[in-house]
């Protein structure tokens, strides 16, 4: 019987190292193969507005798809938008399913052991958005009792709230639009989040003056990612990326798709 399992196991062990080395050995397209082809896929995310999302036409539209027809631009060649789910935006770029990945790919070190990334393409951050009728100057102002602070029921700042700030109360509801009104409407206090995806639905409340604390919680880097050793793409698109940096087309895009300035703004660097 052990003879019989030990050798069960081995067959196993033997299937798992043979997928495993098929799997290491996905090819990705080459810069010089995408250039041939005339054609660069690019992942995005289908559910994120205004990042990317259909819009009335059935087209793509947002901040990433501008981003995305400047890179095709500058390398010549032509999209193939690949909609990709936030959870697939690594396992597509390791697969050889898409070339690059946007999606506010954020830059951590877990994944950095399986794709490449760019340079910094824009920041996440983590901040505090209220009004003049909260006296507080930074984000631990908050955390005090009679502050209710309102969020998505989705969102993991739920959970950091309940650590980081056990004296507020928290008010959740389903989407953004939501979140934002009830601070409009004097129902909740803050938001802390990702506050650059809020501020276009302050917009729906003109009559509030809304404020950004001052002080950041965290400031995360969002890159486009590249299949683990495709240099020769990552490096292009470092050079594209601190041409549209210069030239503030980056910030452009992002205050005309979010409706708000990039609370931190990439500063470019040409030393790569």
């Amino acid at each position: 019987m052990f003879k019989v399992f030990s050798l069960r196991v081995l067959f196993c062990m033997t299937l798992i190292a043979g997928m495993a080395i098929s799997f290491n050995t996905i090819q990705a397209k080459s810069l010089d193969d995408i250039l041939k082809d005339g054609v660069v896929r690019i992942g995005i995310n289908p559910n994120f507005p205004p990042s990317s999302s259909r819009g009335a036409s059935g087209e793509w539209e947002g901040f990433d798809i501008e981003i995305g027809k400047k890179l095709a631009e500058a390398l010549k060649v032509k999209v193939e938008w690949v909609p990709t789910e936030t959870k697939d935006r690594v396992p597509f770029l390791v697969a050889d399913t898409i070339d690059m990945s946007l999606g506010a790919l954020t830059r951590n070190s877990e994944r950095a052991k399986l794709i490449e990334y760019t340079v910094p393409l824009h920041t996440e951050v983590l901040a505090a958005l209220t009004t003049d009728k909260v006296a507080a100057e930074k984000w631990q102002d908050l955390n005090k009792a009679g502050i209710t602070l309102s969020n998505i029921r989705s969102s993991w700042v739920v959970d950091w709230q309940k650590e980081n700030m056990p004296n507020a109360k928290q008010e959740i509801v389903d989407t953004i639009p939501d979140v934002v009104r009830l601070v409009a409407q004097g129902r909740a206090d803050a938001i802390i989040e990702n506050i650059d995806f809020f501020m276009a639905h302050t917009k729906s409340h003109p009559g509030v003056n809304w404020r950004v604390l001052k002080e950041p919680i965290f400031v995360g880097y969002c890159a486009i990612g590249v299949a683990k050793g495709n240099y020769g793409l990552r490096d292009v698109l470092n050079i594209v990326l601190f041409n549209m940096h210069s030239s503030n087309t980056v910030n452009e895009l992002w205050e005309k798709a979010y409706g708000a300035p990039m609370l931190v703004k990439v500063t470019p660097n040409p030393y790569f």
